[in-house]
């Protein structure tokens, strides 16, 4: 708990909030953070219920309430997020994902597409854009924007796989175990890179 919560102050010194957290908010969002990890999306809304003010703590439980089916609760938890930091592309993305499951498809279209305008290259933007084009019938739309997505997907997972590489000849198989396991879940089953991935990643396992 310790580390998560250095990991937590580490993270929230970069970013800018509307009023600095005090010590017992910064405890409260590590507690969610690490039930969230662990899957336990109805305990990290629990802990995180009474958060008004402080944007990631708001956003993760938004996305909390949305993975445990709350849409009602996890668009209030989006919208008082963006209302206070504007620029949250992660509020702004499940956001889209509530509208579309309320089936505000017009309102979901507009959000992802103001989303890419900002990060062409997001993945799960990409990803969202084509479902939502799919669901529309623009078939061919939806095609183009999985080309994209797939185009950025093998990107990201050769950076993770050179990051891996460089943790693992700097003496932390752990961490670079971390970046495989992330590349992996970018690549399809019959990628070339995902076998190298594969290989890599059981090397390590059996050396450390």
């Amino acid at each position: 708990m310790k580390r998560l919560i250095f990991t937590c102050l580490s993270f929230l010194s970069l970013v800018s909030c509307t009023k600095t957290p005090n010590a017992q908010t910064i405890q409260l969002y590590a507690r969610a953070s690490q039930a969230y990890a662990e899957g336990r999306f109805l305990e990290t809304a629990e802990i995180l219920n009474r958060e008004k003010n402080f944007p990631p703590a708001l956003i993760l439980r938004a996305k909390a309430e949305y993975f445990s089916g709350d849409f009602k609760n996890a668009e209030k938890s989006c919208r008082r997020a963006i209302k206070l930091r504007p620029s949250s592309f992660e509020a702004k993305l499940f956001l889209a994902r509530i509208l579309r499951e309320k089936d505000d498809i017009s309102g979901a279209v507009r959000l992802t597409e103001s989303l890419l305008t900002d990060d062409p290259q997001d993945i799960r933007a990409l990803r969202l854009a084509a479902e939502l084009a799919n669901e529309t019938g623009k078939y061919d739309e939806a095609a183009a924007l999985l080309d994209r997505a797939a185009e950025f997907s093998q990107e990201s997972a050769m950076v993770l796989l050179d990051r891996a590489r460089l943790r693992w000849a700097a003496g932390k198989g752990q961490e670079a175990l971390e970046d495989l396991s992330r590349a992996k879940t970018m690549l399809p089953r019959d990628s070339l890179l995902l076998r190298t991935i594969s290989n890599l990643e059981k090397t390590i396992r059996e050396l450390i």
